[in-house]
């Protein structure tokens, strides 16, 4: 039986460090590491631009829950896409399997990192710009996360400690 504070999963915009911070702490922490929008460009054989592009936003979310869902691992850092929050059912099965942390950086500090907006394989609305995301998103972040971590002004490393500080991890 898996335990509940066996993965950490990372949440956050485009941008905020997910997938740097998931590599890094998984080495710090000596556990697996997971990027959902790998494996999800891995199951249907082509990028999340060209789900959004060919199939429409709305494709990509629901293609994102039924990984999400699907998938069930242990001792793992957990990267998920910005927009793996729009799942209810998602997000409920990924608590059930560890410990959310929101990573919050703010809107200028996102935006200086995300230079590839327009062709980043988002799912969002066609006319939804940076900040129209960001302030959707936010709300619901808060909503699923256990633990926030401030990034904005922190170093990848500086973020990891702060993890690893309140998940009272053992390096």
């Amino acid at each position: 039986m898996m335990q509940q504070n066996d993965n950490l999963i990372l949440v956050g915009m485009p941008g905020a460090g997910k997938s740097t911070v998931g590599v890094i702490l998984a080495k710090m922490t000596s556990r697996g590491f997971t990027d959902t929008d790998l494996l999800i460009q891995a199951s249907q054989n082509r990028t999340l631009q060209d789900i959004v592009d060919t199939n429409g936003y709305g494709a990509l979310r629901k293609i994102e829950e039924k990984v999400l869902t699907g998938l069930y691992v242990e001792n793992h850092i957990i990267a998920t896409g910005g927009s793996a929050i729009y799942s209810d059912l998602a997000m409920t099965h990924l608590k059930s399997m560890g410990v959310v942390i929101f990573l919050d950086a703010d809107l200028p500090t996102l935006e200086s990192r995300v230079h590839n907006f327009g062709t980043r394989g988002l799912a969002k609305r066609p006319d939804q710009d940076f900040a129209d995301l960001y302030h959707e998103r936010s709300g619901l972040y808060v909503k699923y996360a256990d633990i926030t971590i401030r990034c904005t002004g922190r170093t990848q490393e500086q973020v990891c400690a702060e993890i690893i500080r309140q998940t009272d991890m053992k390096c």
